[in-house]
């Protein structure tokens, strides 16, 4: 997401490396490039144009910070005004003083609606919110059968009358349901269309009149860019709405749309779709997504994703077993497993600062890396998982091992020695001593496998805040984390 952009917007920074302080003469080469990265991204000119003049204007009206260096300086001023043009902080959704909340979904057809549907169900059932799905779009084949799906997928109800009955109906009496039912929140997927038409506008005005909703999303592909935010202003001219949600943001998105959506239509982004699973679905917070944008990750998030998956229990246990060093194979896989319900390795190093750096073929290395270290850990007996110790002094159960998971015996050893060392740095750590780190992080590079010190990023060493010494060539992987 948006590394294309990320690429160019750093290549304006470098133009002021070296530089004093920011004047009229040195800033333009600079301002050039900001704009060529957001035309690039599909960003609407009128708000490229309006960024641009904030930009220049607030970096040489900024007063010289002592310590700051220009590009720094830059750096920041961009990021603030990536901030204020998507509008500043999140906007909540809706929430009625007396239940059910109504949320009305809208949008053209294949924008993933009816999914969106289940995902922000899913999402307010993490926040304890009870909620009731109604399916009325009558037009798409399956449509109701696909929400009925999801809705059996995450254990949420569905309210439908099938296909003969007019879709106004079928809102008011899943309103009328849901009021029954006592649930807080219902939410009603209403039909697309190829293309903004009068009979959809007036079908939509229908259902928005007869359920009185209290937040209207319109739901768009963000990999329509700039189109996106037309859309959008369309969309609220029409019927009013509240508010978007952008899906498909994982995909080969420019950014465009996250960009423009609230400048040209005046309505906020209240969330954004990062994957095809029902789960991915995140609040849209613009200070994050600006520190994605500028390559400064986004560690909020990512400590919220883990907040989900994580037991307060298990972390105590955990830090017990790492402190006596009791830290063993089964710790490992359940670690290995909750990192994939977090999602893909690829889009959790990227909420990591500097990890943008990553190139696509490295992840894809990182990501094999962890299916091997997981085969050959499921090849082990319960008693070699809990006592990873019986291992280093067999070769005959290493051999057994490697057979079993179809891997040669090296690197069963391999895979030993390194969570071997592994273990013994996190319990110097855990004790608060800081081990030896040769080569960077290396001694857990045959689990994960690539070695951030040698990819120049910052805070890392052998990164940019010191210069580099070349290293020494050796196998990348993701384990020097």
């Amino acid at each position: 997401m948006f590394d294309a952009l990320a690429e160019r917007l750093e290549e304006s920074w470098k133009k002021l490396r070296g530089q004093n302080k920011i004047s009229q003469a040195n800033i333009q080469d600079a301002l050039k490039d900001v704009k060529r990265a957001l035309i690039a991204a599909d960003v609407n000119l009128e708000v490229v144009k309006t960024f641009v003049n904030e930009v220049e204007s607030k970096a040489l009206g900024a007063e010289v910070i002592s310590g700051v260096k220009p590009d720094q300086q830059f750096v920041k001023i961009v990021h603030d005004e990536l901030v204020k043009v998507m509008g500043e902080s999140n906007v909540p959704l809706a929430q009625a003083t007396q239940s059910p909340t109504v949320i009305l979904m809208a949008g053209l057809q294949g924008t993933g609606k009816t999914t969106a549907t289940a995902k922000l169900a899913l999402y307010l059932q993490k926040q304890k919110r009870s909620c009731l799905m109604v399916a009325t779009d009558i037009y798409r084949p399956a449509a109701i059968a696909q929400l009925l799906t999801l809705g059996k997928q995450i254990d949420i109800p569905v309210f439908e009358l099938g296909t003969q009955v007019n879709p106004v109906e079928i809102a008011r009496q899943g309103v009328a349901k849901a009021k029954e039912m006592g649930v807080d929140t219902v939410i009603i997927d209403t039909a697309g269309r190829l293309q903004i038409d009068p009979e959809m506008m007036a079908e939509l005005s229908q259902i928005k009149r007869a359920t009185q909703p209290h937040d209207t999303l319109l739901v768009v592909d963000a990999m329509t860019g700039q189109e996106a935010a037309n859309l959008t202003r369309t969309f609220n001219d029409e019927i009013g709405i509240t508010g978007a949600i952008l899906t498909k943001m994982d995909g080969d998105s420019r950014g465009g749309a996250a960009l423009s959506v609230r400048q040209i239509s005046g309505q906020p982004i209240k969330f954004v779709g990062v994957g095809e699973k029902v789960e991915a679905l995140e609040p849209f917070y613009p200070d994050r997504l600006a520190s994605r944008i500028l390559n400064m990750g986004d560690i909020l998030t990512l400590v919220e994703k883990a907040q989900e998956e994580l037991d307060i229990a298990d972390l105590e246990k955990m830090h017990a077993k790492i402190t006596e060093a009791k830290f063993d194979f089964n710790d490992f896989l359940k670690q290995m497993r909750l990192l994939k319900n977090m999602g893909s390795l690829g889009g959790i190093l990227k909420l990591i600062p500097g990890m943008n750096k990553l190139s696509n073929s490295d992840l894809a290395k990182g990501e094999s890396q962890l299916k091997q270290t997981e085969a050959m850990i499921n090849s082990m007996t319960k008693e070699e998982r809990s006592n990873p110790d019986l291992l280093s002094k067999s070769p005959g159960r290493r051999r057994r091992i490697a057979k079993g998971s179809g891997f040669q015996e090296k690197d069963i050893s391999k895979l030993v020695t390194d969570f071997t060392r592994m273990r013994s740095m996190m319990q110097q750590m855990s004790s608060g001593g800081m081990p030896a780190l040769p080569g960077g992080m290396g001694g857990m590079d045959g689990l994960f496998g690539a070695n951030p010190s040698q990819s120049g990023f910052r805070g890392y060493p052998g990164g940019s805040q010191q210069k580099a010494k070349k290293p020494k060539k050796k196998k990348k992987g993701f384990g020097d984390f």
